[in-house]
């Protein structure tokens, strides 16, 4: 007879497999614009050659001193594709 616990722990290893397949990757990046205002994207939008960004690996965040670094600065969320410019979300 099968002790039930391996049925329950092959269910939860089947679980795990389809979850981790199924999770796909996403695709998370920082821009920063050249007053220094930095913000997060879940996409790589196409910035013109105007607007003048710079665009990081979201784990360029985590390598940042946010409190003490005068160069850059954190703008939180915000809804819609855009960008900073002059302190003001300009959206395209």
């Amino acid at each position: 007879m099968e002790h039930p616990f391996r049925k329950w722990a092959a269910a939860a290893l089947l679980g795990l497999g389809i979850m981790a397949v199924s999770a796909g990757t996403a695709s998370a990046d920082v821009v920063c614009n050249r007053e220094g205002d930095c913000w997060h994207v879940d996409h790589r939008y196409h910035y013109g050659p105007d607007v003048r960004v710079v665009v990081h690996p979201d784990n360029w965040y985590f390598h940042r001193d946010w409190d003490h670094d005068h160069d850059y600065h954190w703008r939180g969320h915000h809804e819609g594709r855009g960008y900073w410019r002059d302190g003001v979300w300009v959206t395209f």
